[in-house]
């Protein structure tokens, strides 16, 4: 099984980033699983606005897309800005529309049979927000969303220290992302063993 972690923090490498921090504790737990993960950050691509898989000269989304199709469990890690999601995040949902209408080999919704999660952190609040937009978008596309599928990290109300700055609650951060990605695991199985079939359309 493989899980893809798109890092979709604002900060291109090698800055260190809190969202990738955060998500190396799901990566932890879900390769205790037997797992095959990878993270990537989405900033190191070059992935042009738009609506589609393609958008032309120096568009490196494909390669991004190759990696989604390719695994049975995505996880959108994002930083917490203005109590939303980041504008990295917004454009890989934006990019990912266009699984709206494609199909496979097998003539399934390419999105169909994968599950979902999510790594949210913000020295502000608006985590179960930015959770509560990605993980409608990703539904609409065809994703499963477990329960509890997700971790977060926000210090709360107002400007303060970053997830790296501090062990505030990191515990807790921990503990849930563990739960998620056995949640995640639970059900990529489920969907291996008795996938959605195909609906003639």
């Amino acid at each position: 099984m493989k899980a893809l972690v798109l890092n979709c923090t604002l900060k291109p490498s090698p800055q260190e980033s809190n969202t990738e921090a955060l998500a190396r504790v799901m990566i932890a737990a879900l390769k205790k699983y037997g797992v095959d993960t990878e993270l990537i950050r989405v900033l190191d691509y070059n992935v042009k606005p738009g609506v589609s898989s393609d958008e032309g000269d120096g568009d490196e989304w494909s390669v991004i897309r190759a990696k989604i199709v390719a695994s049975e469990i995505l996880i959108m890690a994002s930083p917490t800005w203005l109590g939303q999601m980041s504008s990295v995040a917004k454009r890989v949902l934006e990019r990912m529309d266009a699984m709206l209408s494609e199909k496979d080999e097998q003539g399934q919704w390419v999105a169909y049979n994968r599950v979902a999660g999510f790594v949210v952190t913000g020295n502000e609040d608006g985590a179960h927000h930015v959770i509560n937009e990605m993980s409608g978008a990703l539904l609409d596309i065809g994703f499963t969303i477990p329960g509890q599928a997700w971790t977060y990290w926000n210090k709360g109300p107002g400007p303060g220290e970053s997830y790296l700055q501090t062990d505030y609650k990191h515990d807790w951060s921990q503990k849930t992302g563990e739960v998620a990605a056995a949640n995640l695991v639970a059900v990529a199985s489920a969907l291996c063993d008795r996938p959605i079939p195909v609906q003639s359309s």
